[in-house]
């Protein structure tokens, strides 16, 4: 029965998109830490100093003894509530963001907005004299920063979509991702400090990136570019690959071809997809350049 679970389980991450595999991890990492703490409690001791070093401190010398920290407390949540809010959020909102955006966005922009969630948190800790009583003992963890970057990246490019809320009823994406950030501003001198000044971070860097993005310019590719690093040392060795010259004179592989070619294709089909439901007035700059290029092939 346990193996059963656990195929179903794969299997469903294997076939779910990114934002689905996003939730995965995130729910996988949370009860691996729930269970370490019940089993130390059974024997009255506590995981909480352990914890401590993958969430966020507020101290920068603190943080510069644990600086994976910054990517590790992204997917730790402190509770069931804390857990489930961050991902029907992400769930509901990383699911639009993928029809507006790319796969490769969405793994891009969860990490850069949640290091800029870390960055706002620390720099408003160690400023404001308001907090600075709490530097030396805070920590922050949670996916919200993350979210709330897929929440305004998403309103950024879909303004004028609808949503449906409970007992609010409908209301247009743009208002919604506003009350947050306006919400989130006036707690920000609440016991969740910490994390209501995460959020206007995480915020503030969905919508840098998808304004600039809209100017041509890619936040993410920084960040993509790294997870590529990393993938590729734990990837097998295969034999060296057939080169191919493409325009410029450039050598590429077949491998890193194909893999372009096939990221293109989808990036056109959404494009496409976009086109039929919204109108060629509302593709972006950068959409209408690639459309354009695309039908010149």
């Amino acid at each position: 029965m346990a193996s059963t679970l656990i195929n179903d389980l794969k299997g469903g991450y294997q076939r779910g998109n990114l934002c689905m595999r996003f939730i995965y991890i995130n729910v996988a990492v949370f009860i691996v830490c729930q269970l370490a703490e019940v089993i130390m409690r059974l024997f009255n001791q506590s995981l909480l100093p352990l914890f401590n070093l993958f969430e966020v401190p507020a101290s920068i010398a603190t943080l510069l003894m644990q600086p994976w920290a910054l990517i590790t407390y992204m997917f730790m949540h402190g509770g069931v509530l804390h857990l489930l809010f961050n991902m029907l959020w992400l769930y509901s909102f990383g699911n639009l963001f993928l029809q507006a955006y790319s796969s490769n966005h969405f793994r891009g922009l969860y990490l850069l907005g949640g290091l800029g969630a870390a960055l706002t948190y620390i720099v408003a800790y160690n400023i404001f004299p308001y907090f600075e009583g709490w530097v030396d003992h805070s920590y922050m963890l949670g996916a919200s920063g993350a979210v709330l970057a897929i929440v305004t990246a998403t309103a950024y490019r879909m303004p004028h979509f609808r949503v449906q809320l409970f007992l609010l009823g409908e209301m247009q994406l743009k208002y919604l991702a506003w009350i947050a950030v306006g919400i989130d501003l006036l707690l920000i001198t609440s016991d969740n400090a910490g994390g209501h000044i995460a959020h206007i971070g995480g915020a503030c860097t969905g919508l840098f990136f998808a304004w600039s993005l809209e100017k041509g310019r890619d936040l993410t590719r920084w960040i993509l570019w790294i997870i590529g690093s990393i993938e590729s040392l734990f990837s097998p060795r295969k034999r060296k690959p057939k080169m191919r010259i493409i325009h410029g004179g450039k050598h590429e592989s077949d491998y890193a071809y194909n893999a372009r070619k096939r990221e293109d294709e989808e990036e056109i089909d959404r494009i496409l997809d976009k086109l039929k439901k919204s109108g060629y007035e509302n593709l972006t700059t950068e959409e209408k350049r690639k459309l354009f290029d695309a039908s010149r092939r």
